[in-house]
């Protein structure tokens, strides 16, 4: 398999060239600045994408509607939360500081379908 059609999310870029996990994130495996729950929901700011890394500007892009960081993701997106790119949006919890039985769902859900 040569990658073509996969997503830079798995380990390639939009144009079907191969670029290791590590590249896109510096070999780092946290934000710098922003560590995201899993249960985090985020949606692009209004600031502009034009100054960014390609893999930055797919997130942003993506980011129009919210969604849910996961894997390698979750490291690009603290970053742009951290240089206000995206808005990061708390996930409604139960009174103990759980995810709602609904949230739980949602993502097991949105696994699921992937």
């Amino acid at each position: 398999m040569n990658g073509a059609g996969r997503s830079w999310a798995e380990g390639h870029s939009c144009d079907g060239r191969v670029v290791p996990v590590y590249a896109v994130t510096g070999g780092r495996t946290r934000s710098t600045e922003r560590d995201l729950p899993i249960e985090s929901i985020v949606t692009a700011t209004d600031r502009g994408s034009y100054d960014l890394e390609p893999e930055y500007r797919t997130i942003v892009r993506m980011a129009v509607r919210p969604v849910t960081p996961v894997g390698v993701a979750r490291v690009l997106v603290g970053d742009l939360a951290a240089s206000g790119h995206l808005a990061v949006h708390g996930a409604p919890s139960t009174a103990d500081g759980n995810p709602t039985p609904e949230i739980l769902t949602r993502l097991l859900e949105g696994l699921r379908a992937r």
